[in-house]
C-alpha cells in the first residue's frame, strides 16, 4: 500500500472521518475532530503505524495531511 494511502487510513480511522472529507487537503483545526486532543491522538496513531518518533517541533508543525506526508518521507518512511 502506498504511503499516502496508509496515512489517509490513519487520518480517517483516528479522526473518524466520513466519505465527505477531502483528507488530502485537510488542515489542523479545520474540522471539529482535529482539535488539540485529536491532534495528539493522531500523532500517536501515526507513530504507531509507521514506527517513528516525532519530536516536539514536528508535532507542532504537523498542520495538514500534506505536511504529515512530507514529514514521514523526510523520516525515511517509504511505500
Amino acid at each position: 500500500m502506498a504511503l499516502s494511502d496508509r496515512l489517509r487510513a490513519v487520518f480517517v480511522d483516528t479522526l473518524e472521518l466520513g466519505d465527505d472529507v477531502d483528507v488530502e487537503n485537510l488542515k489542523y483545526r479545520e474540522i471539529e475532530q482535529w482539535d488539540s486532543l485529536g491532534h495528539m491522538t493522531l500523532v500517536g496513531a501515526i507513530e504507531d503505524e509507521f514506527d517513528v518518533q516525532l519530536d516536539t517541533e514536528q508535532v507542532i508543525d504537523m498542520s495538514s495531511f500534506k505536511v504529515a506526508l512530507d514529514m514521514l518521507s523526510g523520516l525515511g518512511v517509504r511505500d
